[in-house]
């Protein structure tokens, strides 16, 4: 189990937990909680969470949480596996060492390179 407190407006940012699966129950404040799911649907399910409201991450599936409330909030979260490992989606696309080639980045983002320079730039 894990214990996360949030500041006004701060948020738990898109990642994935491969190895496991996330129970996620909101002990203080208001939450905006979401994931997506995997190809070929991407489909995105949200809901504003406010004490006492839990939400469940399926295994593998990019997720976040984000404090929409004016107040900090508190939640715990409990995992599926004693190792769930996480993989948080900036930090592993534009802060990996060495850096990925921008032109791969810039391809698949649909992005300009000086662009894609400037994110690996601010994640180094």
């Amino acid at each position: 189990m894990v214990r996360i407190e949030y500041a006004p407006y701060g948020v738990n940012p898109p990642h994935i937990h491969p190895r496991a699966a996330e129970i996620f129950t909101v002990l203080e404040g208001t939450l905006l909680a979401g994931f997506v799911t995997s190809n070929p649907e991407h489909r995105f399910f949200s809901k504003v969470l406010n004490k006492g409201d839990v939400f469940a991450f399926p295994q593998g599936l990019m997720h976040f949480q984000y404090n929409i409330g004016h107040t900090n909030a508190v939640a715990i979260a409990a995992l599926s596996s004693q190792s769930p490992g996480v993989i948080t989606i900036a930090n592993t696309t534009f802060g990996s060492k060495p850096p990925i080639n921008p032109d791969i980045l810039a391809k698949a983002f649909q992005l300009d390179k000086k662009v894609v320079r400037y994110l690996q730039a601010r994640f180094q």
